[in-house]
């Protein structure tokens, strides 16, 4: 079984680790510097909100019509251009004074093309990794995401505290800028994977063709789905936390218990990723799935905040089940279709993010919180059941005579 000494021992791996530590830690800084800073000039919480979610619309614009330049350029070209807009955009609402109008504005449209730019970073990994320790990559990358996300806040919080929300954002900048140079001297300047064409006349329409040739695919829209659904409502109930904690009369574990989703998600990727074979994961995704809704559903008992913290943890760890889905995918791909794939995935799971936080938030409305949170669980687990036979098609369990090599051929 491949080990994560063996998936760090390669050095462009070692670059797209520390690249995407950066980005996920300056990401959110920037979420959470941006929202204060909204809060600050206008007083208002729904504006506030509207800046913390501000990278979810722009997700959806990109993926819907630009994702084929993920393959019709240089990989690297596109991952340093993302980072260096990204610092551009920060140092722009940290010292121009934009009205707030104009502050949504430039975030939004400078996060259209983010799936872009996401997309090449993704479909990188598993030309620098083959086989299991792709997957392995994938579970290293979910680990240092979730520790990144804590930093990220706790760094953030503490900068604001000391500096205020522009400082924090030129932070964000400088860690853009940090990994654009890491990319750059540790990254080879590889082809489109698409061939020569760049991202001229035809981008729009190959992107909205390609979308829909892939979720014709009945084995790629059924891991697509996998992957996004469950998401869904677990992100949905993540997103009432903080109101029923606050009802809970303790405001302040809110943060207890987000942190408590984020190092569920981080050991849940290890555990999956370093201790369960290749065709045990594949094996572990629907249990998984399945089990991701039970502590949700505990939530009907109106928990206090370290049991609250331990069944988000133990929810948000059965989301590993995420990696059974990595190699399959890579399979059933085309090798000139993989960015564009890779940032279809990517921005289906923001927007079922946004989604989820929406429809559980709207729930809330009308229920206890705590029992918003259960019926999220109680949708999660009949979502599950309801993907089952296409999760298992997808993966090919239900097919044992059928091999994937058929395809693979084409994804490598």
């Amino acid at each position: 079984m491949t080990t994560f000494g063996q998936v760090f021992a390669e050095p462009r791996f070692r670059v797209l680790f520390a690249s995407q530590t950066l980005l996920v830690a300056g990401d959110t800084v920037k979420m959470l510097a941006f929202s204060v800073l909204v809060y600050a000039h206008t007083g208002s919480p729904g504006l506030s909100a509207m800046a913390y979610l501000s990278g979810f619309l722009p997700e959806v614009v990109g993926g819907i019509f630009l994702l084929s330049i993920a393959d019709r350029m240089r990989p690297r070209a596109l991952m340093i251009a993302g980072d260096l807009l990204r610092a551009a955009t920060c140092v722009a609402l940290a010292v121009a004074g934009l009205p707030v109008w104009a502050a949504l504005a430039l975030v939004f449209v400078t996060g259209v093309p983010r799936p872009v730019f996401s997309a090449a970073r993704a479909a990188m990994l598993p030309e620098v990794l083959a086989g299991d320790a792709f997957v392995l990559g994938r579970a290293a990358l979910g680990m240092v995401a979730a520790l990144a996300q804590i930093a990220g806040f706790a760094a953030g919080g503490l900068v604001l505290a000391a500096t205020g929300p522009e400082r924090a954002l030129l932070v964000t900048a400088a860690l853009s800028l940090l990994s654009a140079v890491a990319e750059r001297l540790g990254l080879p300047d590889t082809p489109p994977r698409a061939g020569a064409g760049g991202a001229g006349t035809g981008t729009v329409r190959t992107t909205l063709r390609v979308n829909r040739e892939l979720l014709a695919d009945r084995r790629v829209r059924g891991l697509l789905l996998a992957g996004w659904l469950p998401m869904l409502l677990f992100v949905g109930a993540e997103a009432v936390f903080v109101p029923y904690l606050t009802e809970l009369g303790s405001p302040s574990g809110a943060g207890l218990v987000l942190a408590a989703t984020a190092a569920g998600m981080g050991l849940g990727n290890l555990v999956v990723g370093r201790f369960v074979s290749p065709a045990g994961r594949e094996r572990l995704v629907f249990p998984l799935m399945l089990l991701s809704g039970v502590p949700l559903v505990a939530f009907a008992a109106r928990p206090g905040v370290a049991v609250a913290a331990v069944l988000a943890a133990a929810g948000c760890a059965c989301l590993a089940y995420n990696l059974g889905l990595q190699r399959p995918f890579v399979d059933a791909v085309p090798s000139d279709r993989l960015g564009q794939a890779y940032g279809l995935q990517n921005s289906g799971v923001m927007t079922a993010q946004a989604v989820g936080a929406m429809l559980v938030g709207a729930l809330a409305e009308a229920v206890p919180t705590h029992h918003a949170i259960a019926w999220a669980g109680v949708a999660a687990i009949g979502c599950a059941l309801t993907l089952r036979a296409t999760v298992l098609g997808g993966l090919g369990l239900r097919r044992p005579g059928r091999a994937a090599g058929s395809r693979r051929s084409r994804a490598r």
